[in-house]
């Protein structure tokens, strides 16, 4: 019992930091495809929380990941060296932004289907940080990822990703062409 009001409490405790941000000030999707067969509110949910983790990953707010991803969520597709859940995202962002502190993230394409929801995301920014022990010099940094996620109740409870980081790498100049 106790057990199960502490997963529901912990579960709560993310949707009030969302507030934070109302959905008007959430990344737009450029093309949004919605299975129409969907419920409306399933879908709705859906979109709402591909849209808090891409605002996430565009401005790097906390509150907009714990709100977007289920407390079990996991990362299907894990980087070695990033940690499982939660803190996995949250440690990622902060690496990236130390490296390109103007990054922003903008949804090219969101499609909504059952309990996927695939987004094309692309990733701006400028390289003015440092990065594994190199410096940038305000250098473009432009690429994109996919992701597909399982939305469950509202919430991204598995999320299977690719990145071009051979690009953002090259980018930045830690690997040439």
């Amino acid at each position: 019992m106790m057990k199960q009001l502490t997963t529901l409490l912990l579960a709560a405790l993310p949707l009030a930091g969302a507030h934070a941000a109302p959905e008007a000030q959430l990344v737009h999707p450029r093309q949004q495809l919605v299975d129409p067969s969907l419920p409306a509110a399933q879908a709705e949910a859906s979109v709402l929380a591909a849209r808090r983790y891409a605002s996430f990953w565009n401005n790097g707010d906390q509150a907009l990941a714990r709100a977007a991803l289920a407390p079990g969520f996991t990362d299907r597709t894990l980087p070695p060296g990033r940690a499982q859940g939660l803190p996995g995202p949250l440690a990622a962002s902060a690496f990236v932004r130390a490296a390109v502190p103007d990054m922003s993230a903008e949804i090219e394409q969101l499609i909504v289907s059952g309990d996927r929801a695939v987004v094309h995301l692309r990733f701006r920014g400028h390289f003015t940080g440092s990065f594994k022990g190199v410096h940038g010099k305000g250098q473009a940094i432009d690429f994109i990822a996919t992701d597909i996620y399982r939305v469950v109740d509202g919430r991204i409870t598995d999320n299977w990703h690719i990145e071009d980081n051979l690009a953002f790498l090259r980018q930045l100049g830690v690997i040439g062409d």
